[in-house]
């Protein structure tokens, strides 16, 4: 409702609901579908950072080693990801997403996109412009969390 003070629990329940409504739309890939969330958090990231060493997985997902290492483990099993020595370091393994899940997956983020863009285009021109202004106001807020999470 405009002009009535949201709650936390009430920006919870929109984005929540927004991701849920995406993810009903568009789907995910047949390879992904078994998947934990912990599994998916760490595809998500090997998305963004192809290459990533399991030591930087598990500081940017703040867990410990050795949680990215059973991950890891697992999703080479289901052939979802793998795992190349560092050329530089062979201490160091590296990891990419299979070729083809990458595709499956980037297609899929594509639609998730697309998706909202369509949504987007359907509000008010006074609606999506709250939106652009917002979205600045929220990744700070979750730069602010993640901040906060990281403080010992």
């Amino acid at each position: 409702m405009l002009g009535v003070p949201a709650t936390p629990e009430d920006l919870l329940e929109a984005l929540a609901a927004i991701r849920r409504a995406i993810r009903r739309r568009v789907g995910r890939p047949a390879e992904l579908s078994a998947l934990t969330g912990a599994q998916l958090e760490l595809v998500r990231l090997l998305r963004r950072e192809p290459g990533v060493s399991i030591a930087d997985a598990a500081a940017r997902l703040r867990v410990a080693p050795n949680t990215v290492s059973t991950l890891v483990g697992q999703l080479a099993d289901a052939g979802v990801l793998e795992r190349r020595t560092d050329e530089a370091d062979r201490r160091v393994v590296r990891l990419t997403l299979n070729p083809g899940v990458r595709r499956r997956v980037d297609a899929v983020r594509d639609r998730r996109v697309d998706a909202l863009g369509e949504a987007l285009a359907r509000l008010s021109p006074d609606e999506r412009r709250m939106v652009d202004e917002a979205t600045p106001v929220l990744l700070r807020l979750a730069d602010d969390l993640q901040s906060e999470a990281e403080t010992p």
